[in-house]
């Protein structure tokens, strides 16, 4: 038995048709009220955060060259004097107190970083401790909320 063949409605012509079309006006403009309304919401938590993400990765660089300072005690039974200063991170340091062992470790960092702002960090010795410190977005030492220095210690 041949099944009947079925013929579309004008109805459902019209139904496929406007699916061909894409979207109508209307529609446009709801998705971009939407999106609107999104970049308003989410944008000012967005941009309010370049300082908060400085601060971060300067605690990160501070940490590194805490960490390097350490194996360079380790090697050299003292950590670098002030005058000898981060320098002797990269390059053998001449002066007191001698390196014994600088070329076994050496050197402890490819490059000297700088903070988020721009600014050399501070380090001081004894040779038994060292301080070490971001003068953070002011570059002088003080400061409160995002100029608020950043200190090895405090890490």
């Amino acid at each position: 038995m041949a099944r009947p063949i079925r013929r579309e409605s004008a109805r459902t012509k019209r139904s496929s048709a406007r699916r061909e079309r894409g979207l109508t006006l209307i529609e446009i403009m709801v998705v971009v009220i939407i999106i609107g309304i999104l970049v308003s919401v989410i944008a000012p938590n967005v941009m309010g955060r370049p300082d908060t993400a400085r601060r971060e990765v300067t605690r990160s660089d501070l940490m590194a060259i805490g960490n390097a300072l350490d194996m360079y005690r380790l090697d050299n039974g003292a950590y670098p004097s002030t005058d000898q200063g981060l320098d002797a991170l990269i390059d053998k340091p001449s002066g007191f107190p001698e390196p014994r062992n600088w070329e076994a470790g050496g050197p402890y960092l490819n490059k000297m970083p700088v903070d988020q702002w721009g600014n050399e960090f501070v380090y001081t010795s004894d040779g038994g401790s060292f301080e070490l410190m971001s003068l953070a977005a002011d570059g002088e030492e003080g400061g409160e909320d995002e100029a608020a220095d950043l200190a090895y210690a405090d890490i």
